[in-house]
């Protein structure tokens, strides 16, 4: 059954336990399905990705069917959801436990998808589309913010800070986060500040570093890596500005692949591509194609966690990483 994002809030896990997310807008879902574990009293959370549940059927199914020691209610979300993992779901679904939510999130599902159709066609599950923010709608979360926080801000500034973060709510929140923090221990912020503190957000050695790594320039990657002492502290931001760099080139890819021309894909893209950065994004959309870059996407969130658990070794996992994309 289809539901809209504003009566996600109303949803009453006693008829429905089973939840399908799908669209482009992960900010947003991430928001949902934080709010949603959050009404739930006495949970266990267990986060999965579609890999990790086709890799091992029978430990999934065992998790689902295995009591909690404490009678905690189960909370599980499944990440990168396809049809890749339809049958797996249709025969969870006949085993429905009451202890047990159960969340998809999926990236974008056409309409032949067997598993948007499955929760659309069942009045037992639930489905929502997530569509990708615009500029209004990310104006209007600053313009909360900020009067929430009494902050003041001009237009100008407002759309300066919604233009440096490419669409990505999450990374939106982030730069509120620090003009709010600069906010408190100086009482004023004006546009020369917050520039300087959103291009923390693309510092311009990553975003070189990043650029060159996906037009698979190799040369000039290990030069750069050469040039910088990055740090281990850096690792997330790399990581964070070759996940949004990745994101605008598939949106790229996805329009080349429709009229076949370069040129016009790069004049017309919003927000606009720096002229000086139009040949090196054009060397990119020609040496990837759209469903690799989902799964550098897919392996950049999985190296996102690795380097987090294993934060000693994140600086050479990351590092080996972006080299091992140049080839």
């Amino acid at each position: 059954m289809i539901i809209k994002q504003h009566e996600i809030d109303k949803i009453a896990f006693n008829k429905f336990q089973t939840i399908l997310f799908y669209g482009k807008n992960n900010g947003l879902k991430k928001e949902k399905i934080d709010k949603l574990a959050n009404k739930i009293k006495n949970k266990e959370i267990l986060i999965y990705s579609e890999k990790e549940i086709i890799d091992n059927e029978d430990l999934f199914y065992n998790t689902i069917q295995t009591d909690s020691l404490f009678d905690e209610n189960k909370f599980i979300i499944i990440n990168n959801a396809s049809d890749k993992i339809y049958k797996i779901i249709n025969e969870l679904i006949l085993k429905e436990k009451s202890n047990t939510i159960l969340i998809l999130n999926a990236d974008i599902l056409d309409k032949k998808s067997k598993l948007r159709s499955l929760f659309e066609k069942d009045k037992k599950l639930l489905t929502v589309a997530f569509y990708e923010d615009n500029n209004q709608i990310l104006s209007n979360i600053v313009n909360d913010f900020l009067k929430n926080k009494k902050i003041s801000i001009s237009q100008e500034n407002i759309n300066l800070i919604v233009s440096k973060c490419n669409g990505d709510r999450i990374f939106l929140k982030n730069e509120l986060e620090k003009i709010d923090l600069y906010f408190q221990k100086n009482n004023k912020i004006d546009t020369h500040e917050i520039i300087k503190l959103i291009n923390l957000s693309e510092n311009h050695s990553i975003s070189e570093l990043i650029d060159n790594c996906l037009a698979k320039n190799r040369k000039k990657t290990i030069a750069i890596l050469n040039e910088n002492n990055f740090s281990i502290d850096e690792c997330v931001l790399i990581i964070r500005t070759f996940i949004n760099k990745s994101k605008r080139l598939l949106k790229l890819l996805n329009d080349f692949e429709k009229n076949k021309n370069l040129d016009l894909v790069l004049s017309n893209t919003r927000p606009p591509i720096f002229w000086k950065d139009k040949e090196l994004v054009g060397q990119q959309i020609t040496k990837w194609s759209s469903t690799k870059v989902k799964d550098l996407i897919f392996n950049l969130n999985n190296l996102e966690l690795q380097i987090k658990k294993y934060s000693s070794q994140s600086l050479n996992i990351t590092l080996n990483f972006i080299t091992d994309q140049t080839q």
